[in-house]
């Protein structure tokens, strides 16, 4: 499977990792809005100019967007998929479906396959909820995401006008956590399940003030949470928040029995060094399932929902059988 990068920041990169580790993956190039010229991959892929995507439409299988949610991803996925299959990680969960309509007239009109909102949540966590409530219809789920720098909030701050660089910590509640482990079902608002923690390098002369407000009243990203926001150094930032850590906890507590008398719990649950590196690696496994699935003539656009477990893995189904069932 050929495939190409689209962006080249911390989740390309992490992409340019895993199609390294991934026996059936060739990168062949990657494209950046950058001049190409200022920009050295760690593998030695070439780099190429943006405008130049089309001179590689029938070059690339897959072709995997690595832009943010915020202004990013709602304009490029319908614009790419009108030449090429594609794979993106669009992460704003409110305007999932509205982007699923745009990509899915864009990918169809053109016979091309795209799936959108790849990645771990969404994506594995989205999965794992979705088998939980199927074992069990009577419960409550529960997700909770953190500690870690989230990639798509820390995009969003970075394109307030006066921001030069930020780093977004999603934290989870530790008292709502175990409420939910205790098999309570307690019922909780966004708000009383996570904290945000915000750090900030503003640029010189910036109105830090408004650059606050922004922040907390955002929405789909920070107006439904207790926000703090922290103005620091470039220094300090390149020192303290360098790396991208995340994970987070899926958890689904439910009964069964005539008269529900028994109690379950289903948690599944992520501890991540590197939350770009992590996305990488589940992205280019669901981009070998769309070239499978295109390959049989399949169109339009998908979601982790629609991928066969099996279109996943680069094993055969005798091998899946044998080493995995």
């Amino acid at each position: 499977m050929k495939i190409g990068i689209y962006g080249y920041g911390n989740l390309g990169r992490g992409i340019e990792s895993a199609a390294k580790q991934n026996s059936d993956v060739e990168l062949i190039a990657v494209f950046t809005r950058r001049d190409p010229e200022t920009v050295k991959t760690i593998t030695g892929v070439p780099v190429y100019s943006a405008g130049d995507i089309l001179d590689f439409k029938d070059k690339i299988d897959v072709l995997i967007i690595c832009g943010g949610s915020a202004t990013d991803l709602p304009e490029m996925t319908p614009a790419l998929a009108a030449n090429f299959n594609v794979v993106d990680s669009f992460d704003t969960h409110a305007k999932i479906p509205e982007h699923f309509t745009n990509v899915d007239n864009a990918a169809k009109s053109a016979g091309k396959i795209a799936l959108i909102s790849a990645g771990w949540d969404p994506g594995m966590f989205s999965l794992n909820r979705l088998y939980a409530s199927a074992i069990l219809p009577e419960g409550s789920d529960y997700t909770f995401w953190g500690k870690g720098i989230s990639q798509g909030h820390s995009d969003a701050i970075r394109r307030i006008d006066g921001v030069l660089d930020a780093r977004q910590y999603t934290v989870p509640i530790e008292s709502a956590l175990d409420a939910v482990r205790s098999g309570s079902n307690p019922e909780l608002t966004t708000r009383e399940k996570h904290l945000r923690e915000c750090y900030v390098v503003a640029k010189e002369g910036a109105d830090l003030a408004r650059i606050e407000k922004e922040i907390k009243t955002m929405p789909n990203y920070f107006a439904d949470y207790d926000t703090t926001v922290n103005f620091i150094s470039l220094e300090e930032l390149k020192r303290d928040h360098s790396e991208l850590p995340h994970g987070g906890f899926v958890i689904r507590t439910g009964k069964t029995g005539f008269n529900k008398e028994h109690n379950h719990t289903i948690e599944y649950s992520l501890k991540l060094d590197s939350n770009p590196e992590f996305t990488g690696s589940a992205i280019v496994a669901f981009a070998r399932a769309i070239n499978r699935m295109h390959s049989r003539g399949d169109t339009g656009c998908k979601t982790v929902f629609d991928i066969a477990p099996a279109d996943l893995s680069v094993l055969s189904g005798e091998e899946l059988r044998k080493k995995m069932l």
